[in-house]
């Protein structure tokens, strides 16, 4: 019988996330995602490209039904083995409309935090400390990667410029010397 998950008026990504939790929890056979937006729909499919796994979509009542068929464990390589850091420069993400980046930086946060590979550490910068102090619209995202083992690191000086300091809710306080040598020494840094 078909594992079904109704995904129903969520937003991205979690129908990715939680159709991917419920492919690692059997060893084969079938998940029935349903979604209602053909954006979750495509999402759902890549996943399931991604994973190795057939696919299959059906609509019915505005509705997609994606039938995902696993025939064998999902592997998992590199989960916490990479030596990856996240430069965050900015409180939003992308440029344009600061309303969209704040949205698109608090999905970017949440997918980070439930993905296998996570970040050995990740530096936040200039506006970016925004998102470890008080009233971070991704500070859950944040303590999940953190009791997940990523270090989170954001700037002394930027927390000064801003009078965030005493605002510092996650990390630990660094500076420039140790930003450089966590960047200089890293397998692969990504800037947002």
């Amino acid at each position: 019988m078909a594992k079904v998950i109704d995904c129903r008026g969520l937003e991205c990504p979690k129908p990715v996330i939680i159709t991917k939790k419920g492919l690692e929890e059997i060893d084969s056979g079938d998940v029935v995602t349903i979604v209602d937006n053909e954006v979750a729909k495509e999402n759902v499919l890549k996943l399931a490209q991604s994973m190795g796994c057939k696919s299959d979509v059906g609509k019915k009542d505005n509705l997609f039904y994606i039938t995902i068929t696993k025939s064998q464990v999902i592997k998992n390589d590199a989960a916490g083995e990479n030596n990856l850091v996240i430069i965050v420069a900015s409180d939003k993400l992308g440029t344009g409309d600061d309303k969209l980046g704040s949205i698109l930086m608090k999905s970017y946060m949440f997918a980070l935090s439930e993905s296998d590979n996570i970040p050995k550490t990740m530096i936040f910068l200039n506006s970016g400390v925004h998102l470890t102090t008080e009233d971070s619209p991704v500070l859950d995202s944040l303590k999940k990667l953190a009791h997940r083992g990523t270090e989170i690191m954001p700037c002394g000086t930027c927390l000064d410029y801003y009078g965030l300091k005493a605002k510092l809710l996650i990390g630990s306080i660094t500076n420039m010397y140790t930003i450089v040598e966590k960047m200089n020494n890293a397998a692969n840094t990504i800037k947002l």
